[in-house]
């Protein structure tokens, strides 16, 4: 009886043990499996045992693909999961029985945003990677401020849905708080530094 006990506690503590280990971080596929797809992004879409159906295609202006039997297929602004679902909806609806489809981006597209005003290098910059990049990373990649810039008067022009809007930002409050605080910036954002006045 007293060996059994013992054995429950071993494994009672194994299993505590399994629970309290540490992720891994997401792997290059999981973090493609999220990626939002955005126009001239270069993508594979392949089916499974129907060869004749893989596309390599450059997502247009629209955010849509042109595929073989179903046609145009908006895949802009949904994840690439999304899109591979959207997809084999459209194929098994009139084509296919249960295709499986596989969707890859193979050339990310470029997404620049530029930094203008109070700044030493002012121009437009390319995102270094397809992660979210903060306001203040942005300032310092166009060289930090100036002299005479003010952080707490930066203006950031952005397109929604074809409209411009204008926000006003305070990145002395930003760099004060920490991360926590951090704006974050959008591929095409105009980001204009304002100087201090003496």
């Amino acid at each position: 009886m007293k060996f059994f006990v013992v054995l429950l506690g071993y494994v009672l503590v194994a299993a505590l043990a399994l629970g309290q280990v540490p992720r891994e971080p997401a792997s290059p596929a999981d973090r493609q499996s999220n990626y939002v797809l955005v126009p001239n992004d270069l993508i594979d879409v392949k089916v499974f045992q129907e060869d004749d159906l893989t596309s390599r295609v450059r997502i247009s202006k629209d955010g849509s693909v042109t595929l073989p039997l179903i046609g145009s297929v908006a895949v802009g602004g949904r994840t690439t999961q999304e899109a591979a679902h959207t997809i084999r909806e459209m194929l098994a609806k009139d084509y296919l029985v249960n295709p499986q489809v596989n969707l890859t981006v193979i050339e990310y597209s470029k997404r620049r945003f530029t930094v203008l005003g109070q700044v030493n290098r002012p121009g437009a910059y390319e995102m270094p990677d397809r992660d979210s990049m903060g306001l203040l990373q942005a300032i310092g990649m166009a060289g930090g401020y100036t002299r005479i810039a003010d952080p707490a008067k930066i203006t950031l022009k952005r397109s929604v849905n074809g409209k411009d809007s204008v926000m006003k930002l305070n990145a002395k409050t930003m760099a004060s708080q920490g991360a926590a605080s951090g704006f974050e910036v959008q591929q095409g954002d105009i980001i204009t530094v304002g100087e201090s006045i003496f």
